[in-house]
């Protein structure tokens, strides 16, 4: 497989204008579940055109839905759900309010962003803004993309021993319950910790209609508010995720 030349643009994460990028480049390096085969590119044309001599690229690509920086669309976990095509923009687009977890996640592993961690947040930052789209920082991107320490395990289909860190379903519950929340957002590969066997955050979330968005980069350069996030999907008919490009512009 050829990689594709990189233009940087995602991996600088901050531009000029104040803009951060949070995708992570899709490569044959990008994390993807242990039971997917994961991204390929190659180029079916790439060099001088016979005959006329000018430049010529164009090429293929193949990729699971859920890897990589990626939407979750509420028909992953609920039948019935929106698809990637059908989720309004109006819930990928909103105040980013970042909640900042990494002291539990540095400790262990499988620990979950909780109502406790949502209740400090807003005693120190202000309350969570109408639309707003929580992303759970753990700290987690410094491993990417070292599979065996971003997911626990880089043994193929081994799904029994993932260890990193997630949404509470009580913290989810409260989001829907309490404030008016448009997405959840994660540093991590999953919006559930990597031990949950149910994927209650999933179904809570998803099964409210709402969007989630996973494996996002350099959350670290994000400020607590102060930003508005953009997670903007493939717009794939009936697809239940999408890989998407996701970036926050700082006020």
């Amino acid at each position: 497989m050829l990689r594709a030349a990189a233009s940087g643009c995602g991996e600088t994460g901050l531009t000029s204008r104040g803009v951060i990028d949070l995708s992570y480049l899709f490569d044959d390096r990008t994390v993807y579940w242990p039971t997917e085969t994961g991204f390929h590119y190659w180029y079916e044309q790439h060099g001088r055109v016979a005959g006329t001599g000018h430049f010529y690229a164009a090429g293929k690509f193949s990729a699971p839905e859920h890897g990589g920086t990626h939407m979750d669309a509420p028909l992953h976990f609920s039948e019935g759900g929106a698809s990637a095509d059908r989720v309004p923009l109006t819930h990928c687009i909103g105040p980013a309010c970042v909640i900042d977890f990494r002291g539990r996640a540095e400790e262990n592993p499988d620990s979950a962003l909780s109502v406790s961690d949502i209740e400090r947040d807003e005693e120190r930052h202000g309350p969570l803004p109408e639309g707003a789209i929580v992303l759970a920082y753990s700290g987690w991107g410094r491993y990417w993309p070292d599979k065996r320490r971003y997911l626990g395990s880089d043994r193929w289909g081994e799904v029994q021993n993932l260890h990193f860190p997630g949404f509470s379903p009580e913290a989810v519950s409260f989001l829907l319950r309490e404030r008016n929340v448009a997405a959840l957002a994660i540093d991590t590969a999953s919006l559930d910790p990597g031990r949950a066997v149910d994927f209650p955050a999933h179904q809570i979330w998803l099964g409210a209609g709402r969007p989630g968005f996973e494996n996002l980069a350099h959350v670290e350069a994000l400020p607590p508010r102060g930003a508005t996030l953009y997670g903007i999907p493939m717009k794939i008919a009936g697809a239940s995720g999408a890989p998407a490009r996701v970036f926050v512009v700082v006020s």
